[in-house]
C-alpha cells in the first residue's frame, strides 16, 4: 500500500469509526458486533503505524493523549457563556413569564423545555466540523482548556456528521455522570482503596479537570448538548427547537425529554412531569429550563450582565429528611469565629449520607429553638451545605439547651462575643491550632499566594508533625522532608517545592490578602495597593487613614490596624519577606484623571477581559460597581448590555463603549 492508497483507506476508517462511535455512544443503537468494530480500529492503528504523517488530531485513535499537562491554560469565549436566572416557585416563573409577555406584547408564549442536568457546562469549539478546543465555562468570559480531556468523551464527536457543516460552530453544553456511572466508578475508587465520591456533579467536575487525559478517560463521563454559541454556516435557525434538532444531525447527544410549550399553562405542566419522573431517570437533574423558542424574540429581550432574559431555570424544591440531633459542637474559623455544627444521626439526603449540618450561629439556634436530642428537618440543595430547617417538637423529650462555650474547645483561649455582631470569637490567634491550620490554607489558595499541591491534608499533616507552625514555615520547607512523608514520592514533593517558589513572586494587593486580615477581601486589598502602593506604608498607617480609603469603614480600617500593630504579624511578615516574596511597588508616573469616579461595566467585551478591564481601571483609583445608580460617572458597554444601559440612559449617566474604553486607556499610557 502506497501512501496515496493509506491516505484513502485512513480516511474511509475514519469515517466509518466516527459513524458507528454515533450509534453506539449517542443512539445507542449499534449496527455491527463488537469484534467487527475493533476489527476496524486495528486496521486504523496499523495505517497510522505505518504512514504517522497521515495521523491527524481529529481521528479516533487519538481521542486519548500521552503527556500529562503541568497546569491547564485560558481560552477566551468568542461568545460569552451567561449563566441562567433561577426561579424557585410558582409565584417567581409566573413573574418571569409574564414580564416576557408584556414586553414582547403577547399573551401565548412558545417556549423549549429542557431538564437542567447538574454537571458541569463546557463549550466545544469547531473549526470546519473538526472539534478544535473544548473549554469550562469559568467566569462566563474566559474558562479553562480541557481540549485533550474532551477528546476522551465518546459521545462528543471529534468530526461533525451530516450535511451543511458550518465553517465555525460552538456548541454548548453539560458533562455529567450517570446514575449507574457513577455507582460503578465508587464501586471501583472503593477497590483500588481510593476516595470515593460525594455525588455524581463532583465526580463529573474532577474526572474533567484531571491533568493527565488518561485518569479522565476512566472515568464514565457523558455529554448533552443544550445550545450554541458562535456560528458561521449556511443554515439559518429561527427557533431554538431547531437547533436542537440539527445538533443531533451533526451528532450531538440531545435530551429526549426536549419538549415544544404554547403558554404558561404548559410550563407548569411539563414542570411538574419532569418532578415526577424525575427519580426515574438515569441522570441527576436539580430543575428544569425554559428559553423562549423565536430566535427573534430572544434578541429583542437581549441579555442582562450575566444572563440571558428569555430563558429561566426553575428549580426543584430542596429535598428535605427527618433525623435526630445528637449533639451540637463548635468549628473554629480562620479569624476565630465560632460556628455551631449539628452532629446528626446519619441520614441519606436526595443521594448522599449527612452526618454534619450547620446551625449557622447562637442566634439562628435560639431563633429555631433547637435543642441536642430534638428530630429536626434537614434539606440539601445542590452544593449547598446542609442546614437544620426546623424541629419537630411534638417529638421533644429528654433535649438539652445548647450553650456557647466560654474557651475554645481547640486551644482553651478564652471565647469573646464580638461587640455590635452575633458572632463569638477565640481570642487565640495564630496559637489556636484551627486558627493556624485554617490561616495555612487561605494562604496557600488560589486567589491568594496560589500555592499548588499544599492541599488541606496536607497541611494539617505538615502542622501534626510540626513541619510548620505558620504561614512563613511554608517557605522553610525542603523537598526531602516532604517525599519522606506517607503517600508522597519525590515528584510531588518536587512539584510543591517549584509551586512555593514561584508564589515569591507576587502583587502587593494578593499579598495583603494572603495575610488573612479579617474582613480584608480581595477588592480591599486592591484599593490598599492602589492608594498607597507601598508596604511599609500601609504598615505604618493610622486607622484615620485607612478610613480616607473608599469603601473601607472604620471596622475593617480597625481591623487593618489591629493587625500590623501585632507583634507576632511582624515577626512572620518579617520572615516572609526575608523568605524572598517580592512586589512591584514602583508608582505611576502620572496622575489619572480617573480618580475616585465610579464605573460600571455591562455587556460582553471582546477586546479586553472584564476583570483586566476592572484591574485597570482600579490601577487608575477609579471604583467599578456591579450596579448603576445615581452615583455612577460612566457605564462602559459592550454587546448585548441589557437593562444596565437602559438605566443608565434614564439617570443621564455618560456612557461609552468599548473602542473610547480602550482609547481612554491608552491616552493613560496603561495599554499600547
Amino acid at each position: 500500500m502506497n501512501l496515496n492508497q493509506a491516505s484513502k483507506e485512513a480516511e474511509n476508517l475514519r469515517k466509518k469509526i466516527t459513524q458507528h462511535n454515533h450509534k453506539y455512544y449517542v443512539l445507542d443503537d449499534p449496527d455491527i458486533p463488537d469484534a467487527e468494530y475493533d476489527r476496524l480500529f486495528k486496521e486504523l492503528i496499523k495505517i497510522e503505524k505505518e504512514f504517522p504523517q497521515l495521523i491527524t488530531n481529529s481521528s479516533p485513535t487519538q481521542r486519548i493523549g500521552t503527556t500529562p499537562l503541568s497546569e491547564f491554560k485560558e481560552i477566551k469565549h468568542t461568545d460569552p457563556m451567561l449563566s441562567l436566572a433561577n426561579a424557585f416557585n410558582e409565584k417567581e416563573m409566573q413573574r418571569f413569564y409574564d414580564r416576557l409577555s408584556t414586553e414582547l406584547s403577547e399573551e401565548i408564549l412558545v417556549f423549549s423545555g429542557e431538564t437542567k442536568l447538574d454537571g458541569l457546562a463546557i463549550n466545544l469549539f469547531y473549526k470546519n466540523g473538526v472539534l478544535h478546543t473544548a473549554a469550562t465555562r469559568g467566569d462566563g468570559f474566559t474558562g479553562e482548556d480541557v481540549t485533550l480531556n474532551v477528546k476522551t468523551i465518546m459521545q462528543i464527536p471529534l468530526n461533525l456528521i451530516g450535511d451543511n457543516i458550518p465553517k465555525l460552530l460552538e456548541v454548548r453544553g453539560e458533562i455529567y455522570i450517570s446514575h449507574k456511572g457513577f455507582f460503578e466508578l465508587n464501586k471501583n475508587q472503593e477497590k483500588l482503596k481510593l476516595k470515593t465520591f460525594a455525588n455524581p456533579r463532583n465526580a463529573a467536575a474532577g474526572s474533567l479537570r484531571q491533568l493527565d487525559p488518561k485518569v479522565t478517560s476512566t472515568r464514565p463521563l457523558s455529554f448533552s448538548a443544550y445550545g450554541i454559541g458562535n456560528y458561521e454556516g449556511k443554515l439559518k435557525f429561527d427557533r431554538h427547537t431547531q437547533i436542537l434538532n440539527q445538533l443531533k444531525n451533526w451528532g450531538f447527544p440531545v435530551s429526549v425529554e426536549s419538549k415544544e410549550l404554547s403558554g404558561l399553562k404548559d410550563c407548569f405542566d411539563y414542570y411538574s412531569h419532569i418532578l415526577n419522573i424525575r427519580k426515574k431517570l438515569s441522570y441527576e437533574i436539580d430543575g428544569v429550563v425554559f428559553k423562549i423558542d423565536y430566535i427573534e424574540k430572544q434578541k429583542i429581550l437581549g441579555n442582562v450582565s450575566r444572563s440571558p432574559r428569555w430563558a429561566i431555570a426553575y428549580k426543584f424544591p430542596p429535598i428535605e429528611e427527618v433525623t435526630q440531633l445528637i449533639d451540637i459542637e463548635v468549628q473554629v474559623g480562620r479569624t476565630g469565629t465560632m460556628t455551631p455544627v449539628a452532629r446528626l444521626s446519619p441520614v441519606n439526603v436526595d443521594g448522599a449520607m449527612i452526618n454534619n449540618a450547620t446551625l449557622h450561629n447562637l442566634d439562628e439556634i435560639k431563633r429555631k429553638d433547637v435543642r441536642i436530642g430534638d428530630w429536626v428537618y434537614i434539606r440539601r440543595a445542590g452544593d449547598v451545605i446542609p442546614e437544620v430547617v426546623s424541629v419537630i417538637k411534638e417529638k421533644r423529650k429528654n433535649v438539652k439547651e445548647f450553650r456557647m462555650p466560654k474557651s475554645c474547645p481547640i486551644c482553651g483561649s478564652d471565647v469573646k462575643k464580638q461587640k455590635d455582631k452575633i458572632a463569638y470569637v477565640c481570642i487565640g490567634g495564630l496559637s489556636c491550632d484551627a486558627q493556624k491550620n485554617q490561616a495555612i490554607i487561605h494562604f496557600v489558595s488560589r486567589k491568594a499566594m496560589n500555592i499548588e499541591g499544599l492541599g488541606e491534608k496536607l497541611i494539617y499533616k505538615l502542622t501534626e508533625n510540626k513541619m510548620i507552625e505558620n504561614i512563613a514555615d511554608i517557605f522553610s520547607l525542603k523537598q526531602n522532608e516532604l517525599s519522606a512523608l506517607d503517600r508522597m514520592g519525590d515528584k510531588s514533593a518536587s512539584n510543591i517545592i517549584e509551586s512555593i517558589n514561584s508564589s515569591k513572586s507576587t502583587t502587593l494587593a494578593k499579598f495583603i490578602y494572603s495575610l488573612g486580615i479579617p474582613e480584608v477581601g480581595e477588592s480591599t486589598a486592591r484599593a490598599l495597593e492602589n492608594y498607597f502602593h507601598s508596604f511599609k506604608e500601609i504598615e505604618k498607617s493610622s486607622q484615620e487613614e485607612f478610613e480616607n480609603i473608599s469603601d473601607i469603614g472604620p471596622i475593617v480600617a480597625k481591623n487593618i490596624k489591629s493587625f500590623f500593630t501585632q507583634e507576632n504579624n511582624k515577626k512572620i511578615i518579617k520572615k516572609l519577606v526575608a523568605a524572598g516574596i517580592h512586589w512591584n511597588e514602583s508608582k505611576s508616573n502620572y496622575s489619572s484623571n480617573l480618580k475616585g469616579l465610579t464605573f460600571v461595566i455591562t455587556g460582553s467585551l471582546k477586546n479586553i477581559k472584564r476583570k483586566d478591564a476592572e484591574e485597570l481601571l482600579l490601577s487608575l483609583q477609579a471604583k467599578v460597581s456591579s450596579a448603576v445608580s445615581k452615583k455612577t460617572d460612566y457605564l462602559i458597554y459592550g454587546a448585548n448590555p441589557g437593562s444596565k444601559y437602559e438605566k443608565a440612559l434614564e439617570l443621564g449617566i455618560k456612557i461609552m463603549n468599548e473602542d473610547l474604553f480602550i482609547k481612554m486607556l491608552k491616552k493613560e499610557k496603561l495599554i499600547n
